[in-house]
């Protein structure tokens, strides 16, 4: 089994999560008392998300590319970075590093075309859904086509991740934000919807939304566990 080396902290709630699910996809695969060789490297996660909101992406690249060094010198044999936003420096985290960083669009995109879904909706932080990186990566390797939010919708999933679920806040008051939001993107066509931050798996499950719902936490937790043991 190859060592697993985690970029978590982003948030750590998260984080939680991946530990959990790469666990739980260990002991399926192998049974037993099998669980997974993993390091965790926890970032401060107010460090990344001044960066985020200055716009200091050069800045967060060197930090995340400073914890990637670290993990591969204490023997990771790959990097799973816990969060999709920050996957907008995964180049520049992978330059640092010999070893693969497995990337979270990659996992989400190859469930999705498994599942024979083209048309997908996304949501995510303002800077996942609104800018190029994940999206682009998505139509261009999968060719998928991807739909957001409207404008109002994207700011209060925003809000919601930042303010409540990166404290570890789950209220049901947003959960039916989110449930109205996702029946937006299926009336627009939306044949699934990816969960693409790794906190809103904490609010939504699939009884929640009249379409598949597409959990990036867990597909990149288990596509990390199936390279460590392919």
């Amino acid at each position: 089994m190859k060592m697993i080396g985690l970029i978590g902290g982003m948030s750590w709630e998260s984080s939680a999560c991946y530990y959990q699910s790469i666990n739980r996809r260990v002991a399926a695969r192998r049974g037993g008392l099998h669980s997974a060789r993993c390091l965790l490297y926890s970032v401060d996660f107010a460090e990344i998300e001044d960066c985020q909101r200055e716009g200091d992406w050069d800045r967060a690249g060197v930090l995340l590319a400073d914890a990637a060094r670290a993990l591969q010198a204490a023997g990771a044999d790959l990097i799973g970075l816990c969060t999709n936003t920050m996957h907008k420096v995964a180049d520049a985290i992978q330059a640092a590093v010999d070893v693969p960083l497995l990337h979270i669009a990659d996992a989400t995109g190859t469930a999705l075309v498994a599942a024979g879904v083209r048309r997908v909706g996304l949501l995510g932080t303002r800077f996942t859904m609104e800018q190029g990186f994940y999206r682009e990566r998505l139509a261009r390797a999968f060719g998928l086509d991807v739909v957001v939010p409207d404008a109002p919708a994207r700011a209060e999933v925003h809000r919601v991740i930042y303010d409540e679920l990166c404290r570890g806040e789950v209220r049901e008051d947003s959960r039916e934000h989110y449930r109205a939001i996702v029946q937006e993107l299926v009336d627009a066509g939306a044949e699934g919807v990816i969960l693409g931050c790794t906190e809103v798996g904490l609010l939504l499950r699939q009884r929640d939304a009249a379409a598949p719902l597409f959990d990036t936490t867990q597909l990149h937790a288990e596509a990390l566990v199936d390279a460590a043991l392919d």
